[in-house]
């Protein structure tokens, strides 16, 4: 097995006037804020406008380097609405959307409001302030998965299942 060393540069930063609680808190209807791309990247940009959303990939620098040896969690967010930590299952984490994890990177989706020069104002977003930016990509049908062929692991579906008796819209 080889060892390799991958090195991003960001291409832009999370800009927003909410807290990390406040970010955390609002889940998952998210923040207001912008994406502010580097000088040097805002070509890119051109054809992005009149996309309603946007694919969001960041680093989550603030992942403590001890949680990025984290392999196996519960999905602790559910707590929020009323579930037992006791209750919840430990599972890999590559079966939860934590932030620790080996590699702490992100995909976010979030709704393009406007774009005024290097800046993508959107609503939606669950990235602190200052988070740095690897890519963007516009959202589009192909990404979309058939409600039909959506399949769920049986303990996510069990917890959906129970979310929906409790009247929560979403989990």
């Amino acid at each position: 097995m080889s060892s390799c060393s991958v090195c991003f540069k960001p291409i832009g930063y999370v800009r927003t006037v909410f807290s990390d609680d406040e970010v955390r808190s609002a889940w998952p209807h998210g923040v207001e804020g912008f994406v502010e791309v580097l000088e040097e990247f805002v070509e890119g940009l051109k054809g992005l406008e009149g996309f309603s959303h946007i694919v969001i990939v960041a680093y989550l620098h603030r992942v403590p380097e001890e949680a990025r040896r984290t392999l196996k969690a519960k999905p602790r967010r559910l707590t929020r609405f009323g579930f037992k930590l006791d209750e919840l299952p430990e599972v890999g984490v590559f079966a939860l959307d934590s932030p620790h994890r080996p590699n702490p990177i992100a995909t976010t989706i979030a709704e393009l409001v406007r774009i005024e020069g290097n800046k993508l104002y959107v609503k939606g977003l669950d990235l602190y302030n200052e988070t740095p930016v690897l890519d963007i990509r516009p959202y589009t049908p192909d990404r979309v998965v058939d409600p039909g062929k959506l399949r769920l692991a049986e303990w996510y579906r069990e917890l959906y299942e129970k979310a929906k008796k409790l009247g929560l819209q979403s989990i």
